[in-house]
């Protein structure tokens, strides 16, 4: 299947002068409530999550060399714990990011791996440079299978949710950003191994460790429920009373223990694909998590890239599952942060995070 891009968007950039480099391109934050984007901001979110939901974080399992981690991209307020609780095992300098097209449909783009053209991104700590190895991929893919396109890029939230808390672990890392539209699952196999070839290629190479030097992290929020304030759509096939949500939250649990957990490989991922994607039109939900296109491509890519490389197998181990509305919220209003979206029994925002060491 061919992508349906019939042209490719100038890029939108702004030229400013970062870590004394001159005519750089510096891609800005979309979400400057729901996230930090300032030292301070998330050096005081860092310190309270520690303080006032440190009993999580330290009961969450830790790893060495994390080659690909699973990861949410909701308000900090709302997710706080499992941001660092998944990102810190992230320990290689180089991190390739696959985030969700929320707006994909508006640019009419799909069937395709939506890279940027920045070279660099905003950072809490100092702009992030984006990693050379992004023209090596591209130029390894075929060209119906890897685009550039920034305005998508622009308007897209889920990557830089991530940026401060790995740039607070490792204040050196660069990246490559991946932003993943729809797809068929056939599809989705046929880019993921053109694309899990083009990374093998690359580390060999530049002689490059997938887990030391280079790992992969793909993000995703778990499901959106309920039946207020999701555009006019109801999303509570179960209700939205508290037996509706036991409900709910036991089959995100379903879907995490039986597709996401353990040992990776194809059928989990197919069915992982089944379970959030309307077996009669894969552009629509069945059930409503963000990353349906994201997760699954990710993992694919992994599997592959494993195959080509001769790796140990992949083994999913959980972080931790939480909702909107199953703790309380971080305090984050007096650094100038805040919510994007309510969260009660009527709208609440599930939060998967798994580490593939």
């Amino acid at each position: 299947m061919k992508t349906k891009l019939l042209f490719l968007m100038l890029p939108i950039t702004f030229l400013c002068c970062t870590r004394g480099v001159k005519n750089v391109s510096v891609r800005k934050p979309v979400d400057t409530i729901g996230f930090a984007t300032k030292q301070y901001q998330i050096d005081s979110v860092m310190s309270r999550i520690m303080s006032l939901q440190g009993e999580m974080l330290a009961k969450s399992p830790t790893v060495n060399g994390c080659r690909l981690a699973v990861c949410p991209h909701d308000d900090y307020t709302y997710v706080g714990w499992l941001y660092p609780a998944t990102l810190r095992n992230i320990s290689a300098k180089t991190i390739i990011l696959f985030g969700v097209a929320h707006k994909a449909r508006k640019f009419n783009l799909e069937d395709a791996l939506v890279f940027d053209s920045f070279t660099h991104w905003h950072g809490a700590y100092g702009n992030i440079p984006v990693s050379e190895l992004r023209e090596h991929i591209i130029k390894e893919m075929p060209g119906d299978m890897a685009i550039r396109y920034d305005s998508m890029h622009i308007v897209e939230h889920s990557v830089e949710s991530m940026l401060p808390f790995l740039q607070y672990s490792k204040r050196d890392i660069e990246i490559v950003p991946i932003l993943v539209p729809s797809m068929s699952f056939d599809r989705m196999k046929e880019v993921a191994t053109a694309l899990a070839t083009a990374l093998q290629k690359v580390f060999q190479k530049y002689d490059l460790n997938w887990g030391s030097d280079v790992a992969l992290v793909v993000t995703t929020d778990a499901v959106h429920y309920g039946d207020e304030e999701w555009g006019g759509r109801n999303y509570a096939p179960f209700g939205t009373d508290s037996a509706g949500y036991r409900k709910a939250v036991d089959l995100e649990l379903e879907i995490i223990n039986t597709t996401l957990k353990g040992t990776l490989n194809d059928v989990k991922i197919r069915n992982f694909f089944g379970y959030t994607v309307d077996a009669e039109n894969y552009r629509e939900y069945k059930w409503t998590w963000c990353g349906r296109y994201s997760i699954p491509f990710a993992l694919l890519t992994a599997i592959k890239l494993n195959q080509l490389m001769k790796g140990s197998d992949l083994i999913g181990l959980p972080v931790g599952y939480a909702t909107s509305i199953d703790h309380q919220p971080l305090p984050v209003a007096d650094l100038g942060m805040g919510q994007t979206a309510p969260a009660n029994i009527r709208h609440w925002v599930g939060y998967a995070a798994v580490v593939y060491p």
